[in-house]
């Protein structure tokens, strides 16, 4: 059984909404509050959190960078009634995986969850399981772990499988249409600035990180994960 935390402050929304994702087994938190949603996030590990940006204390951008910050790595799904594709955009870019602007369908909402849930359960076959550049970066799938030597990246669900598909492709430039794919479901409903916007902030990383490796994006084509400066 999968647990998902609802961080949502109306009761006209998180009531149907709790008991919709109960009635397809899951287990259901819920917090009314960001300060809250981020230490149960970070202390509990749900699979899922559904974030509303619109909360009394604290706004869903920064809950969700918190979030990321304090080292939560599961599936973030941002709930906004903000029109502007700016505000979605930032909020991918903080760390959430998916989006859904109110009002919205629950049948939309749970093949969003079931979308996150079955990209990070996904267990390759052992021959395929780590990958190790020729820079040391290792990429350990059957674990969705990133290290350089001792030293472990943190990356989260979306950056590690992005990570995954391009190291598996050492080299070799991957279509967009492949990375959203076998990152995003085929059914994706949103916009592919989500890919783009995952590839700058594992970029970020890898950067910070000094890891050898650099993400480098071919016009109108993909994306080619290569080792260099």
């Amino acid at each position: 059984m999968h647990d998902v935390l609802v961080v949502e402050d109306e009761e006209d929304i998180a009531v149907p909404l709790m008991r919709t994702l109960e009635r397809e087994g899951y287990d259901v938190n819920r917090v009314s509050g960001g300060a809250e949603a981020v230490s149960f996030a970070v202390d509990k590990g749900p699979a899922v959190v559904i974030l509303d940006l619109g909360l009394p204390d604290m706004d869903g951008i920064d809950v969700c960078r918190q979030m990321r910050s304090g080292g939560y790595l599961g599936g973030i799904i941002m709930v906004t009634a903000r029109a502007g594709e700016l505000d979605r955009v930032v909020g991918l870019d903080v760390g959430a995986d998916d989006y859904l602007a109110k009002p919205f369908g629950l049948a939309e909402l749970l093949a969003r969850v079931r979308a996150l849930l079955r990209r990070s359960a996904q267990v390759p076959q052992e021959d395929d399981s780590t990958v190790t550049t020729s820079s040391g970066l290792k990429i350990d799938a059957a674990s969705r772990r990133v290290h350089l030597g001792e030293r472990e990246i943190a990356l989260t669900a979306k950056e590690f499988d992005v990570l995954a598909v391009l190291a598996s492709n050492h080299d070799k430039v991957v279509p967009r249409e492949t990375l959203m794919n076998q990152v995003w479901d085929q059914n994706w409903y949103g916009s592919t600035k989500t890919l783009d916007v995952t590839i700058g902030r594992l970029r970020s990383k890898l950067e910070a990180a000094e890891a050898g490796e650099r993400v480098v994006a071919i016009r109108g084509v993909g994306f080619r994960l290569e080792t260099g400066t």
